[in-house]
């Protein structure tokens, strides 16, 4: 059969794609990250008495060698807790043992925080440089910034929502003269996005509960 890799919402329920609602429905097994968030994703999209399983930076060689045999024998969808998966998340490995099983993977785009921000920040890039999740270790983190700092291309992060104050204060530190777009909890209600010098960002009085944030930092 063949690995379907299919992008859910990253916040609004509404952004699921009509190919995405037919391959979960057509599919013999679902994998996502974690089995609570797997099930509010197959509710939402109106999927019930699914099987699924589970692959996420917990998951090991047998995992995925038993997950590239089940893509073999069964229609497989794969899923993210949100956004694309296979990008900056487990789901990669699992698409690589299938290709080089000789599986079929297809892709069913959708919604992407990283895209969605792109799109509403005002401005035009022709190459940016995605740096994903900065490092948690307080150490790590600082080398990483300052290496950052030094880039000349556009510079866009992700955080996790229980770091998100954390890095509005890396911004007002590290990034204090240069125009920033902070997003947080993109296409929800309570969504909110700020732009300014990253001073300016960390100064703000955020209320958002459980931000979900992604940041453009320009050089």
């Amino acid at each position: 059969m063949a690995l379907f890799v299919v992008a859910t919402p990253i916040g609004n329920n509404k952004d699921f794609s009509l190919r995405a609602l037919e391959i979960l429905r057509e599919a013999d097994l679902v994998v996502g990250e974690e089995t609570k968030a797997l099930r509010q994703i197959l509710k939402a999209a109106g999927v019930q008495a699914k099987a699924m399983d589970q692959l996420n930076e917990h998951s090991d060689k047998k995992d995925i060698e038993f997950l590239t045999g089940e893509c073999r024998d069964k229609m497989v969808a794969l899923v993210s807790d949100c956004g694309t998966p296979g990008f900056a998340d487990p789901g990669a490995d699992l698409v690589a043992s299938c290709r080089r099983a000789g599986i079929q993977v297809y892709s069913a785009p959708g919604a992407s925080s990283l895209m969605a921000l792109l799109s509403i920040a005002g401005y035009r890039l022709d190459e940016f440089l995605f740096a994903g999740f900065l490092p948690a270790k307080t150490e790590e983190r600082e080398a990483r910034l300052k290496e950052l700092q030094r880039e000349k291309r556009p510079v866009l992060l992700l955080e996790t929502p229980y770091r998100a104050k954390k890095l509005s204060e890396d911004l007002g530190k590290h990034f204090a003269t240069r125009q920033c777009v902070l997003g947080l909890n993109l296409t929800q209600e309570s969504e909110l996005v700020l732009t300014g010098l990253g001073r300016e960002i960390a100064a703000a009085q955020v209320t958002v509960e459980n931000p979900e944030p992604i940041v453009l930092i320009m050089p």
